[in-house]
């Protein structure tokens, strides 16, 4: 398997030199050449592999579609190292838990700093590893974070050889727990740095430095960002196993269904090749979307066959990905415009893998998404797909739906889900709740993906229910712990200096 740019550098790589490189020269993104294709057996011989070997497995079978360039014994055992109980809390790492009829909740957040992150980020750190020591070199990680891609990145990487982890994160945009999670952490190869400005700030001083070629390649720059196709894939595996629960064969009210699409459509669906699939029963995502990259991996399970209905972008009141969903416009908001919501983590308004979505909506013209994402952003602000033909394919051939969420819905949910199911949810699934029930679907499973455990937003939790969120033993006095940050403006020529002379 080969990668190319999405801003239309064909020039092909392969897996592990994506991996250590993150962004693309010409400051693309990177997708595979294409997707591989699921039929209807290899579906049903993966339900086996997930419920009898396990979610490590299934993990290997999926990522082997896309790695081909580290041995397949040595993939398994990467697989096998990093997704166990031990790390996860249970052997099927990402369990079903119904809510009420018709939609389920797929728990992401078991791992080491209780968030989704971690599903991805655990992988990524053993990839590093495996990879440097192969290569015989040193690898310095950028990131930016809007709450917890810094905490997980950093559990994973921590102690690692031969990498360094250089984290942004944006001044006091982040709940007290998320913040002692990263900040409390001594470790010689992590360093924490409080940007004075919101998320996209600091996503933006690392996409600068990942594009001045010559700065990444002599401090060996990469990124663990959801930009880093590698994080993205390990997420793809989820979603795979969420279908296989939610469709087992002992419940017939989903035997009986038959998905979203009229039956005139759904064998010629253009969005998802027809591979036997077409009666295959489906079911439908909701995501709590910030940056895009969760959902997006979702994308990819529905282009590789899963049978997907709807993929439901659920936003908080920082509202771009619903805008362009409904409207055709992608509208980048400025940092002053950006809101400090009860759900931090989405507090984002320019979604960084947007951009591989477009690439696929636009038929792989990487010209037209350089001009839309390399210079209308950069000059307009925004741009406009409204009468675009593609733009209808947004829903009709990819499934795409949206929905928005403010502080008062997410009280709501939180306080309705815990009265009426006895079940806590945190600030950002509840958004994913709220949205999914306005898209639900007689007869097709929707499951939300889980975004961290309550504990993580405890102030907003307390305010929905009266109660405190049940704490992790090894978490408790985490807020009081040391700290150990660096503060800074939201400077290119900084972090740069800040690399250099920690890098000496």
């Amino acid at each position: 398997m080969n990668y190319i740019s999405t801003r239309g550098d064909h020039s092909p790589k392969k897996f592990c030199d994506i991996l250590l490189e993150g962004l693309a020269p010409d400051g693309g993104l990177y997708l595979p050449e294409h997707y591989p294709q699921v039929d209807a057996a290899t579906l049903a011989r993966w339900r086996d592999v997930y419920h009898q070997q396990g979610y490590a497995e299934l993990a290997f079978e999926i990522l082997s579609l896309y790695i081909d360039d580290i041995a397949p014994d040595h993939l398994r055992a990467l697989c096998a190292k990093t997704y166990t109980a031990e790390v996860f809390g249970t052997g099927e790492i990402v369990p079903l838990r119904h809510l009420e009829d018709g939609l389920w909740i797929e728990a992401l957040s078991n791992g080491p700093t209780l968030a989704f992150k971690d599903m991805a980020m655990q992988l990524l750190g053993n990839l590093f590893e495996y990879e440097l020591a192969r290569r015989g070199e040193e690898l310095n990680i950028l990131g930016a974070t809007s709450g917890d891609t810094g905490s997980a990145a950093e559990y994973a990487m921590r102690g690692k050889q031969g990498v360094r982890v250089f984290m942004t994160s944006p001044a006091g945009r982040m709940s007290p727990f998320q913040q002692a999670q990263m900040f409390s952490l001594m470790d010689d190869n992590i360093f924490n740095i409080a940007v004075d400005g919101v998320f996209d700030d600091c996503q933006d001083m690392v996409k600068a430095v990942s594009n001045d070629l010559a700065f990444k390649r002599r401090y060996k720059i990469g990124t663990v960002n959801s930009i880093n196709w590698a994080r993205l894939l390990a997420q793809v595996v989820y979603y795979f196993a969420g279908y296989f629960q939610a469709t087992e064969l002992d419940a017939p009210a989903l035997l009986a269904a038959r998905g979203s699409l009229p039956p005139e459509r759904e064998k010629t669906d253009p969005g998802r090749p027809d591979s036997g699939l077409s009666n295959t029963q489906k079911v439908s995502f909701a995501v709590p979307s910030g940056n895009f990259g969760n959902i997006c991996a979702g994308h990819v399970a529905r282009m590789m066959g899963l049978p997907v209905a709807k993929l439901v972008a659920a936003t908080n009141e920082n509202d771009v990905l619903d805008e362009f969903f409904k409207t055709g416009v992608y509208r980048v908001r400025a940092s002053a415009d950006t809101h400090e919501t009860s759900s931090p983590s989405m507090d984002i308004s320019k979604a960084s893998n947007f951009e591989r979505f477009i690439f696929d909506l636009l038929g792989r013209d990487g010209a037209r998404v350089k001009a839309l994402f390399g210079d209308a952003l950069a000059r307009d602000g925004q741009f406009d797909l409204s009468q675009h033909p593609a733009f209808n394919d947004c829903r009709m051939r990819y499934g795409f739906v949206s929905g928005t969420s403010t502080h008062a819905n997410r009280l709501a949910t939180i306080k309705d889900t815990f009265e009426r199911h006895a079940m806590m949810i945190d600030p950002h699934t509840a958004d994913g709740v709220k949205v999914a029930r306005e898209h639900l679907q007689a007869g097709v499973p929707m499951i939300v993906l889980e975004t961290a455990l309550p504990i993580k937003f405890a102030q907003t939790i307390v305010e929905a229910t009266g109660i405190e969120p049940d704490r992790p033993p090894k978490f408790e006095g985490i807020e009081a712990l040391p700290k150990r940050v660096t503060k800074m403006t939201a400077d290119v020529a900084a972090i740069k200096e800040f690399i250099t002379k920690n890098c000496a």
